[in-house]
């Protein structure tokens, strides 16, 4: 005998959905690769990831197809997280700071067809584009006015524009529904023996994982908080926390490739950060930027530390 209730699957597009229906105001703010700082509310989010999924399937896309990202933490990423596997295809976050060669060895050996990048690895894009077998299309993920041009432009083939791929596209698209158990995202393993190890996360346990992450003795996020991801979006997902945002509705501020101590604290204060999370190494210098200038947070309580282990000393810094 089988139950009546909640007879719907765990797929990553229903937590936009619910985002749109409930936390439809709720903001994102990006520090782009390009400068500005970006607002947009989870409504223009699903809006976005809408014209995103419809933009990869008229290139060719099809269900458990991998699209690969070269790219910071930024509302466009964000984006991608959501349109990529909401239409079924896997999201494949490409680690910039392999070797170029592990990072053709990867891209080959998953398959990708589509390959998006942020602006700051456009030489990397270029030196890898010739050698990938199967990528049939780059994506820089910018506007009209920021894309490549000249003769470095036209030795990549299948170069796009990612806000010129989303203007070409209405709002009539519709999240299709599949077993949540169908791979929603692709990450490789790094510093192990041999090469790297592809593991593949489903629907269902990116929700599961979301859910766990927003307990109270988890990282008890709620709609009242500001998170800062410092934690790359290409690592694990980011450690759910893209995903935990349209689960709970709270601020996210993306730092985009400024991970410096400086801009991170700027970062902190304009945006009234609650809570981070990144490895220890980040944490380091945005202590040393604060302790050297005098400076306090006046929002931050709470910072999730992983990656290696971290010093006692950074503990008591913190506190």
């Amino acid at each position: 005998m089988l139950g009546q209730m909640m007879q719907m699957p765990l797929l990553i597009s229903n937590l936009l959905v619910h985002a749109e229906r409930h936390h439809g105001a709720a903001e994102l703010v990006t520090r782009r690769v390009e400068g500005s700082i970006h607002r947009q509310a989870y409504r223009d989010l699903g809006r976005r990831s809408r014209h995103q999924a419809e933009a990869l399937s008229e290139l060719g896309v099809q269900p458990s197809d991998r699209v690969a990202t070269l790219a910071w933490n930024t509302h466009r990423h964000m984006e991608l997280y959501y349109a990529v596997s909401g239409q079924g295809a896997v999201l494949h976050t490409l680690n910039p700071r392999l070797h170029p060669d592990q990072l053709v060895w990867i891209a080959d050996h998953a398959e990708d067809r589509v390959l998006c990048f942020d602006m700051t690895f456009w030489p990397l894009i270029q030196a890898v584009a010739s050698r990938l077998k199967t990528v049939k299309h780059f994506v820089a993920m910018t506007s009209a006015a920021h894309m490549p041009t000249g003769e470095a432009a036209a030795k990549v083939p299948g170069l796009l524009c990612f806000e010129d791929l989303l203007a070409g596209q209405d709002d009539a698209y519709a999240w299709p529904s599949f077993d949540e158990n169908t791979a929603s995202s692709l990450c490789y393993t790094s510093g192990t023996t041999g090469n790297p190890k592809g593991v593949l996360y489903s629907h269902r346990s990116t929700l599961l994982h979301a859910y766990a992450g927003a307990l109270p003795d988890a990282l008890n996020v709620s709609q009242r908080d500001a998170v800062l991801p410092v934690v790359p979006m290409f690592h694990v997902n980011a450690w759910s926390l893209p995903y935990l945002g349209c689960m709970t509705g709270c601020k996210l501020v993306f730092p985009g490739p400024g991970l410096d101590g400086k801009s991170l604290y700027e970062l902190f204060e304009s945006e009234q950060v609650t809570l981070s999370a990144g490895v220890p190494t980040v944490w380091q210098g945005l202590l040393a930027h604060v302790e050297a200038n005098g400076l306090t947070f006046s929002s931050m309580r709470r910072t999730v530390i992983g990656g290696s282990a971290c010093p006692p000393a950074m503990i008591r810094a913190f506190h």
